[in-house]
């Protein structure tokens, strides 16, 4: 079905190739001929000072290539402008992207850049990025599926570090004169510009005081007046040329008008996920006419009769649809045909209900009582045809409008109801919250006790504690005062805290601890670390200290030396143990000797006339 309508339009909404959006509804209009305007690619205004490097490249309705680009530029800092909007040409809502390779071999791969940019984007098209070239080759190119062919190369030169030379700058009017020198219809400017040292980098014109605009190839002035063209140039050292003032003077060529009508159309409606358009799709055809004005603007629908179009065209019946439109001017100079193409698909219903939940708020007490009062604030959310709206209901009353937070001041059991409805006229289920007011008395303490913990004792030259460690924990709180403190040594399960903790355990220690006042605030668990360190002991405290070691009156003239932990090498023979037989005894001093040996302490030699004393002895036998 086929239906047409004047319809809000949504700047901005994502586009595909060929299909514009509109940022007004399509209008017939002629340029006045008093007027005067310029034929030529529109190219982004060049805003940067002349002394930064400004690289700038344009998009227009091409799927093939840029409108403008720079073919080289000099190694160091450099601002990157990428236009794509109207005043670049792309007058269908084409989007386009400025994307740097990044994997090509051959070329540099130290610039990221990814730029989407789309006339009715919020940046009206126009991106800008700082970026350090170095020196090399970067390509370019546009990511967007089917614009394979939008491909350039950046070359980058180091620049002379002594060019302060500008570039000159010489233009060339083209075009049929008159007597008087003014040119008949139209007047072609051409640009070319020299640098004999670093390169020229860029050249500029602006007509009858306009902003600035990069050029790229020669230009048109087809409208009856004078003209002010201004140039200048930039080269790859930043040296910007004095500007040229150009005055030209174009006089109608008899009011023949043979130039057809520009004319082009914008696509908008809500899309999916896919780029289709759902439950309709507006098309809105725009036309002009520098010449003899618009005369009219006709479409089709899918391939049928044209029609006259006078107002956006909606089209709601699901599938892919192709509108086709051209424009008559006065002097009845026809447009070539454009189409765009797009899909329309059926809106689903909504079937489910909206979600609503409450959140109360307020000051509490211990039990979790409102003080004084409670706010109950809902929120609703349905992610298909939207809330229409919410509802609620207390202590049982009937449902009203929820329209702002809800306060409850009266002290006692409460309970307040919702529920919600979308625009399908979907109802959510009835939720439903429980909340008790109080009466506020004084405020409630919510602040919890402040704990610390601290280890006294005799330390060594690394911290350890030597042989024990005295640990103190102390509280205090200003609200309604310490109720308990509980401590926890290692993995240990928390103990009430009544006195000093004395910990002579040697090795690594931690001991946690924390506090409660009355109001039941507990403290954040706090962490005391240490190390309490091994003593040396004596394992002999009353010792054999003869000077040889003599057993059973057999002096075997071997020192009696101590063996490392206050025991004499006597003292290890045991030469007083009730031993069973003089075998035993032997074996026992060989045990006890080996190691001795093994540790240097006594030669094999002198183990053997322990040995030989011990035999000698007869202890045991």
């Amino acid at each position: 079905m086929l239906r047409r309508k004047v319809s809000r339009l949504l700047a901005g909404a994502a586009v595909g190739a060929l299909v514009a959006l509109p940022l007004a509804p399509a209008v017939v209009t002629a340029a006045p001929a008093a007027l005067p305007t310029v034929q030529a690619p529109a190219l982004a205004a060049a805003e940067e000072a002349a002394a930064d490097q400004v690289l700038t490249f344009t998009g227009d309705n091409s799927v093939t290539a840029y409108a403008s680009a720079p073919a080289t530029a000099t190694a160091g800092p450099a601002t990157i402008v990428f236009e794509n909007s109207a005043a670049t040409g792309n007058n269908i809502g084409m989007s386009h992207t400025l994307t740097f390779d990044t994997s090509t071999p051959g070329y540099n791969h130290d610039v990221t850049l990814d730029i989407l940019a789309n006339p009715f984007d919020a940046n009206g098209g126009r991106y800008e990025a700082e970026v350090n070239l170095t020196p090399g080759k970067y390509r370019y190119f546009c990511a967007i599926p089917g614009h394979g062919t939008m491909a350039g190369e950046l070359v980058v030169t180091d620049a002379p570090a002594d060019d302060t030379t500008a570039p000159t700058v010489t233009a060339d009017v083209a075009g049929q004169q008159d007597a008087d020198g003014a040119y008949i219809g139209t007047a072609t400017v051409a640009l070319t510009a020299e640098d004999a040292e670093s390169g020229v980098a860029s050249v500029e014109y602006s007509v009858n005081g306009g902003a600035y605009q990069a050029y790229t190839e020669p230009f048109v002035l087809d409208q009856p007046g004078m003209y002010m063209v201004e140039t200048r140039a930039t080269d790859n050292a930043g040296n910007v040329s004095t500007p040229e003032m150009l005055h030209i003077e174009v006089v109608a060529a008899d009011g023949e008008d043979t130039t057809a009508p520009l004319v082009n159309a914008e696509v908008t409606g809500e899309l999916d996920s896919s780029g289709a358009y759902i439950a309709s799709a507006t098309v809105t055809i725009a036309a002009e006419d520098a010449g003899s004005g618009v005369a009219s603007i006709e479409y089709a629908l899918d391939g049928g009769e044209y029609a006259p179009y006078t107002e956006p065209v909606v089209v709601d019946t699901a599938g892919e649809h192709t509108v086709t439109y051209r424009a008559t001017d006065v002097a009845g100079n026809v447009s070539a045909e454009g189409s765009a193409t797009f899909t329309v698909v059926a809106q689903a219903e909504d079937t489910t209900a909206p979600t609503v939940t409450a959140e109360i708020t307020g000051s509490q007490d211990f039990d979790g009582y409102y003080l004084g009062s409670a706010t109950v604030t809902l929120l609703a959310e349905d992610t298909g045809s939207g809330v229409a709206s919410v509802e609620y209901a207390l202590d049982g009353g009937a449902f009203k409008p929820y329209t702002a937070p809800i306060t409850i001041d009266t002290i006692g059991e409460h309970t307040v109801t919702f529920r919600a409805t979308d625009n399908a006229g979907n109802v959510s289920e009835v939720g439903s919250a429980d909340l008790v007011v109080v009466e506020a008395g004084p405020a409630p303490d919510r602040t919890p006790p402040i704990a610390s913990a601290e280890v006294r004792g005799e330390q060594d030259h690394e911290g350890a504690y030597i042989g024990t460690a005295t640990v103190s924990i102390s509280a205090r709180d200003s609200g309604s005062g310490v109720a308990l403190i509980e401590y926890a040594l290692g993995d240990e399960a928390f103990r009430e805290f009544t006195a000093q903790i004395v910990i002579t355990e040697p090795g690594a220690h931690a001991l946690r601890y924390r506090a409660t006042d009355n109001a039941g605030n507990v403290t954040r668990t706090g962490t005391l670390r240490f190390s309490v360190a091994w003593t040396e002991t004596d394992a002999c405290p009353v010792s054999d200290e003869r000077p040889t070691v003599i057993i059973g009156g057999v002096d075997s003239k071997v020192a009696n030396v101590d063996t490392g932990n206050g025991c004499t090498i006597a003292d290890l023979v045991d030469e007083t143990w009730p031993w069973v037989s003089n075998s035993a005894f032997v074996a026992h001093v060989t045990e006890v000797t080996t190691p001795l040996v093994e540790d240097g302490v006594i030669t094999k030699k002198e183990q053997s006339q322990v040995l030989r004393a011990a035999k000698r002895s007869g202890i045991g036998g």
